[in-house]
């Protein structure tokens, strides 16, 4: 399969309390160093807390951030961050707040011309037969160009998101939460057209979601995050149904299931991003941390095939 994106170590560090001269007075590392490839037509599932890095990550990978360090490479190409229109071509953002990420005092018709002029330069009759063709791609009804974006549903509002993120015929969309914002219902309707989506402009998707139910349904490959690193890869069906790391086997415990009680069976919570702990993050939380894990940070190593995770003492399968 073609390499669709890769990343190198990167990493996003924030600086807390800046000053004239002299260094800042704290740093949050919100992304550790990550190195990530992900195959053309596939769908990678990102999952983990919140705090953990997940917008983050995205963010850079679209241009909106950023990295303090590291490189992106799209099908071998190293993006340009001074050049942002790069990005726009060929990696796209579907945001969580449908609603929120359309300008409310422009037309839906003025958002779907923006990018199409300022990325592939189109104008008059192509570009008005281009959004209709984005609009029939999503179902949508022309008359709804004419509108603005409070007048939508929730529904409504992703699917124009997503026409918009389509307009400049990116090669990866990235996800970020795009259904938890949407009642069941319409969550089922979005997620089989991003199916279909996919099969028909030859899509790969970056999938972030804290509900395991939806990314175990619709992802590949799986890349857990605690603490601004990745714990965890491997193929979705053998990340959940046979986790190594324990913080993996966590999310999967705390996952609502009929008949199981609420949570999961570990306690705790992030550490601290301005005091964080030697080792190991998790260790504080792992009821399998040795001396080892307060010492030293482990690193991502394979366990089992293309089974990833970076813990001292992997969970048997």
């Amino acid at each position: 399969m073609t390499l669709a994106l890769k990343t190198t170590d990167l990493s996003k560090t924030y600086h807390i309390g800046k000053r004239l001269i002299g260094p800042p007075r704290a740093q949050v590392h919100a992304v550790h160093p990550v190195s990530l490839d992900v195959q053309q037509g596939e769908t990678l599932g990102i999952v983990g807390e919140s705090g953990c890095g997940k917008s983050t990550l995205a963010r850079m990978l679209v241009g909106l951030e950023p990295p303090s360090a590291g490189s992106i490479e799209i099908e071998g190409r190293a993006l340009d961050r001074a050049d942002p229109a790069a990005f726009g071509r060929l990696i796209q953002y579907v945001f969580q707040d449908p609603v929120s990420s359309l300008n409310p005092r422009k037309t839906i018709r003025q958002i779907m011309e923006a990018p199409l002029r300022q990325l592939l330069g189109l104008s008059g009759r192509e570009l008005q037969a281009r959004i209709a063709e984005l609009f029939d791609a999503v179902n949508l009804r022309p008359e709804f160009l004419d509108r603005y974006p409070h007048e939508f549903s929730g529904g409504q509002a992703q699917r124009i998101g997503i026409a918009r993120a389509l307009a400049a015929s990116p090669r990866i969309l990235i996800l970020d939460e795009p259904v938890s914002a949407l009642d069941v219902s319409v969550q089922a309707q979005v997620l089989n057209l991003l199916a279909d989506l996919k099969a028909e402009f030859n899509l790969t998707y970056l999938f972030i979601s804290h509900d395991l139910a939806v990314v175990e349904a619709v992802s590949d490959r799986i890349a857990v995050l605690y603490f601004g690193s990745v714990v965890e890869t491997g193929p979705a069906e053998k990340v959940f149904a046979a986790p190594r790391h324990p913080y993996t086997k966590l999310l999967a415990d705390s996952a609502p299931v009929v008949g199981r009680a609420l949570g999961g069976t570990q306690s705790g919570e992030l550490p601290d991003p301005l005091n964080p702990p030697p080792g190991c993050a998790f260790a504080g939380r792992c009821p399998y941390a040795s001396e080892l894990c307060h010492a030293t940070v482990p690193e991502l190593r394979s366990v089992e095939g293309e089974q990833f995770a970076a813990c001292h003492h992997p969970l048997s399968p």
